[in-house]
């Protein structure tokens, strides 16, 4: 399997890092774009860093680099992740502006008709961006939110994370190890 990860910036990094490790783990190629805003919030927020992100990811691409493999159509690929997705990356999705490498990969992804997960970490929703949500599930993407259940009992933010990342991979039909279902009786 080989997916495209986009980190765009939202706060939330640490869920870019809990998917990428789990990709790694069950040996998911996987093309990392980091976009300029997710780099000034892994500063501001300081939590991992570009360095980081890069070691767990197969390839690392330039959100500059239009030419990049995963610009095109032709390049196969099982889908993408935007984790976390900003309010702006969202309406770049939602209304086919591809400005970056980023936008343009989610935007090859749709036209493709491969699977799109958005994974949106921002309250409160103001009606632009519920108006993006639908535009962008309307165009074929997934929408999630960086919501974790609590049945499972975490101890932590790992194991919230940890939920996420599951219920995300979830959309690529992988399974992550550990992860606790409704009802599981392990």
């Amino acid at each position: 399997m080989r997916l495209v990860v986009g980190v765009s910036g939202g706060s939330g990094i640490p869920y870019a890092h809990s998917i990428l490790e789990a990709l790694r783990a069950l040996e998911v190629e996987t093309h990392l774009i980091v976009s300029s805003g997710a780099k000034r919030v892994m500063s501001a927020e300081g939590g991992p860093q570009l360095p980081e992100l890069s070691a767990l990811a197969t390839h690392t691409h330039d959100d500059r680099d239009l030419a990049a493999s995963v610009a095109s159509g032709s390049y196969r690929t099982d889908g993408m992740l935007v984790v976390p997705c900003s309010a702006g990356t969202l309406a770049k999705v939602a209304h086919g502006f591809a400005d970056n490498l980023l936008s343009r990969a989610a935007h090859v992804t749709l036209k493709e008709r491969r699977r799109l997960v958005l994974l949106v970490r921002e309250d409160p929703l103001p009606r632009p961006m519920l108006l993006n949500l639908l535009a962008a599930h309307d165009a074929g993407a997934t929408v999630m939110t960086a919501s974790p259940g609590f049945y499972h009992a975490p101890d932590s933010v790992a194991e919230l994370l940890h939920f996420v990342t599951a219920r995300a991979l979830d959309q690529f039909g992988l399974d992550v190890p550990g992860f606790r279902r409704w009802k599981d009786e392990g």
